[in-house]
């Protein structure tokens, strides 16, 4: 019988006999910590190993994106911690100005499809989207991973869903992923792995994949993986691809089907992203506030598809329109494609790299009373402030922002 993607990985990276339910230890091609949770990893890694040295320097890094650059004494002084570690250890730190440490991974080609990848970072399990095991973990495990260069997991069950179709614009793939939350719930792939197959997969770019990918954490699932295609493998050119997806007769505990042609723009109403309705349900609802940027919509594709939408008009009075690049290299194409001038001349502030309106106090809180388009995947109370926050796709939320109401993209 053959193997899922995760099985694949897992195999290739343990000595020990993988199956679901197993407990392996797994060696790690990278192992990172943000600033946030990075000075824990460090108190941790010295309480524990002393002044021992880490397993690879060349395999362990820092990636600051939470507050870039740090807005508060206690994340400054955490940041100066994680960066005086990693010169004595000699270990690489993607400073404020490098972008989502997960997209900083990706761009810098840190993980290869095949590899494993552990952090401080909840959202890591995007890098499934190019076909790579990324984990978050605690801050002690992951001064372990850091001291080792391995850990322990268990082998989680895994999944497939179906995609068939195409999706038809004005919907994306952020309308792909909260029609498949709003349909699985918030613990609807509990302790899974996915694998995304079927023949609309073919028809996702890169971004999209890393879309979907980014809100396998909403539905309670380990990692969404999308199998190697050819654009993946050309931004991968000259390397070592180990794994490229499942075995075709690969053994899954569940299967469910979506058709992305059915998919409409849809938004998660406040409180939680699996409360997922069609934008027209919500439309005409009052809107203050709109961010556009995170792990889930920060690509370049889509903030030219919001800056297209924007161009040669304003944002309607009494909106702010906050726009977060994921990484430093997308910040440098807006400004080649002229979409920052775009932006600018729509009225949005446009910040430095990084999570932006997902790490509270980086890019400004909504106020109790306020209503936010986000489209970002959490919207829990207090997640992004006192306000209700919406979720949604970058075409959505720049039409929120010009119209000052959540608009139906199809009208």
């Amino acid at each position: 019988m053959g193997r899922t993607t995760i099985e694949r990985i897992f195999s290739l990276r343990s000595r020990d006999p993988v199956a679901p339910g197993a407990i392996v230890w797994l060696d790690l091609d990278l192992r990172s910590a943000r600033d946030f949770g990075g000075a824990n990893v460090v108190k941790n890694f010295k309480a524990h190993y002393g002044d021992a040295p880490v397993a690879d320097p060349s395999r362990t890094v820092f990636t600051f994106d939470c507050q870039v650059p740090a807005n508060t004494i206690p994340y400054a002084n955490n940041q100066m911690v994680c960066r005086l570690f990693a010169e004595k250890q000699g270990m690489r730190v993607f400073d404020v100005d490098a972008g989502i440490g997960s997209h900083v991974a990706i761009d810098n080609k840190l993980a290869l499809p095949g590899d494993t990848v552990v952090g401080t970072d909840s959202h890591l399990n995007i890098l499934g989207a190019a076909g790579i095991f990324g984990q978050g973990m605690g801050d002690v495990d992951i001064a372990f991973a850091f001291k080792t260069g391995r850990t322990w997991f268990e082998v989680p069950k895994s999944m497939q869903i179906v995609l068939k179709g195409k999706l038809n614009p004005p919907a994306t793939a952020k309308d792909a992923v909260l029609t498949i939350l709003g349909k699985l719930g918030f613990d609807g792939a509990l302790d899974y792995a996915i694998d995304f197959t079927g023949d609309g997969v073919p028809g996702l770019a890169f971004d999209e994949r890393i879309t979907i990918s980014s809100m396998v954490t909403e539905m309670a699932g380990i990692i969404g993986f999308f199998p190697v295609n050819g654009e993946v493998e050309k931004f991968y050119k000259g390397s070592n691809l180990a794994v490229k997806g499942p075995d075709a007769d690969a053994a899954y505990e569940q299967t469910h089907t979506f058709d992305l042609s059915a998919v409409v723009p849809s938004v998660a109403l406040p409180g939680s992203p699996s409360r997922v309705v069609p934008v027209k349900e919500a439309a005409g609802r009052k809107v203050h506030s709109v961010f556009i940027g995170s792990c889930t919509n920060g690509r370049f594709s889509d903030i030219h598809l919001a800056a297209t939408i924007l161009k040669g008009k304003k944002v309607a009075p009494g909106v702010m329109l906050k726009v977060v690049p994921s990484t430093r290299g997308v910040w440098k194409r807006l400004l080649k494609s002229g979409d920052l001038q775009a932006l600018f001349g729509a009225g949005a502030i446009v910040s430095q790299a990084g999570c932006g309106g997902c790490a509270s106090g980086q890019l400004g809180m909504t106020g109790k009373g306020e209503v936010q388009v986000s489209t970002s995947n959490r919207n829990f109370k207090g997640k992004q402030g006192d306000g209700d926050t919406y979720l949604a796709s970058p075409v959505t939320a720049a039409l929120a922002a010009l119209h000052g109401q959540i608009t139906e993209p199809r009208e």
